[in-house]
């Protein structure tokens, strides 16, 4: 009975040590994570989403390597999984800055860059990038967001295995190459309010030649801001689905993974 008592003992300190394996990935990449990582949220709140999402991922982890005990090493797995769920976490997030790079730049193009709208954080954005900053993460969290982060989590095992350093060539590339797309697709979702920026320029333009002596900057002014309002409010969502699903085709399947 003692004999069974000490093996079972011995598998529940297995399967704790495999849990805060995990634990550590995991916890890393909900710090980076889009609506769960948010300074918004209480600190508790997020805790319980690590354990949450750890509860699931776990036992589709696969393989992981032994830490404590006379054959494992501790200082190594737990370095490496905690960067590997930083670099998860982060590249998750890039989807976040590239509504927030498209929201600032249609802001600029239609001079309500000086709007902000309240943020707390050490950037504030202009009231267009809060728009679509909240409604792309109401609609990404009401799509099922944390069944894609957790099918995100575990297929990361297959690319990134626990316990191994990424090679750093592969990481950077995979870096860069995702900061360049979200540069790309914030350009992308703001094409409209450019397009009209540009038009509206022209225009400007065009009229200020043709009757010099017209303010045509009191009268544009006007015109400017109510048009970047409602193209706004008939662009923002196809904006939005466009972002959801870049958003859904890389957690899908991480583009240029790192082996």
């Amino acid at each position: 009975m003692i004999a069974a008592l000490a093996d079972l003992a011995g598998m529940a300190e297995g399967g704790v040590a495999a849990a805060f394996l995990v634990f550590l990935r995991v916890g890393a990449a909900m710090a980076m994570l889009p609506a769960f990582g948010e300074q918004s949220v209480p600190v508790r709140v997020r805790l319980a989403l690590a354990l949450v999402f750890t509860a699931v991922v776990a036992p589709a982890a696969g393989p992981l390597p032994e830490i404590g005990g006379p054959g494992g090493v501790i200082g190594p797995a737990l370095a490496t999984e905690v960067i590997i769920g930083l670099a998860l976490g982060a590249t998750v997030r890039l989807f976040v800055a590239a509504l927030q790079m498209a929201g600032s730049m249609a802001a600029q193009t239609m001079s309500l860059a000086q709007i902000f709208g309240g943020q707390t954080g050490a950037d504030p954005l202009p009231a267009f990038g809060h728009i679509m900053v909240m409604a792309g993460l109401a609609i990404a969290v009401s799509a099922g967001l944390h069944v894609k982060v957790a099918a995100y989590l575990i297929g990361s095992y297959d690319m990134l295995p626990a316990g191994r350093w990424p090679a750093p060539s592969d990481l950077t590339d995979w870096g860069v190459s995702r900061i360049g797309k979200a540069f790309a697709l914030g350009f992308a979702l703001a094409i409209p309010f450019v397009i009209t920026s540009l038009i509206y320029n022209l225009t400007l333009g065009v009229i200020n030649r043709a009757m010099p002596q017209l303010m045509v900057a009191f009268i544009g002014a006007p015109a400017i801001t109510l048009a970047g309002l409602a193209l706004l409010a008939i662009c923002l969502p196809f904006v939005l689905q466009v972002w959801l699903s870049n958003l859904d085709i890389f957690l899908a399947d991480p583009a240029e993974a790192p082996r």
